[in-house]
């Protein structure tokens, strides 16, 4: 990277890389200077997998949002094995409380691979694949608790059926979904290698904007890049209505 990528088209990149060569690694390229850049997010564990880094644009004067972060994520896979699967578990629960604590201080667009397929509209073969990484059951809920508003808190709390369910959620926005409620087919992001997956159109999202209800209000249009393949996922992007 060093002396290659530091720049691209004029924007500025800023980093994570895993110590392992070729493992992982996240960065955003941006033309606007970030007030702060915050690599990692205080893991002992995964900070040398190259998982997070967060651009801050605070602007005091700013009347909408006036501290916002955009952060790249790299969430970890456990489709290899057991061993990948723990590692990938002790992640979300250590990214739960993270971006709950980053949510009560400021707004945030958080865009990467989070290789969790939440809803069955959001892959292609749900019912084959409830027992396989990326379309477990803890990870569904792990992402509808992060998903999960005030507004369905306080529901739940008023249903002592749903005791379960009266611990905070996350409060934050899958702005892909919001934009998007009911695609399947077009909503793909990532395909696998295997077989004939990406003629057939056999994918998964696995791709997102999650971002805070403010900044997810102001998105406009969203569209998955498939006219190249440049890797087995396609890019995903979302415009906003929003002036840095």
């Amino acid at each position: 990277m060093a002396g290659r990528f530091e720049t691209l088209a004029g924007l500025q990149g800023h980093f994570q890389f895993a110590e392992k060569k070729g493992y992982s690694g996240v960065g955003v390229y941006t033309r606007h200077a970030p007030s702060d850049v915050v690599v990692g997010f205080g893991s002992a564990e995964f900070e040398a997998e190259g998982r997070c880094v967060e651009l801050r644009f605070d602007r005091p004067g700013r009347t909408h949002c006036p501290k916002l972060s955009i952060i790249s994520v790299y969430f970890p896979s456990g489709s290899s094995g057991e061993e990948r699967q723990a590692a990938k578990f002790r992640f979300l629960a250590e990214f739960y409380p993270y971006l709950a604590a980053l949510k009560k201080e400021r707004d945030f667009v958080l865009c990467g691979d989070v290789n969790v397929a939440h809803q069955e509209i959001d892959l292609k073969n749900f019912k084959g694949n409830r027992k396989n990484s990326g379309f477990l059951p803890e990870e569904r809920a792990w992402m509808t608790e992060l998903l999960r508003s005030e507004v369905a808190q306080d529901a739940a709390e008023a249903n002592a059926a749903a005791e379960q369910l009266t611990a905070p959620g996350g409060g934050l926005v899958d702005v892909y979904r919001a934009l998007q409620p009911t695609t399947t087919d077009a909503a793909y992001t990532w395909w696998s290698n295997r077989g004939q997956a990406y003629a057939k159109n056999v994918g998964w999202r696995l791709d997102y904007h999650l971002a805070t209800p403010a900044m997810a209000a102001l998105a406009t249009t969203e569209h998955i890049y498939k006219d190249q393949r440049f890797s087995d996922h396609a890019p995903m992007t979302v415009d906003y209505d929003f002036t840095l």
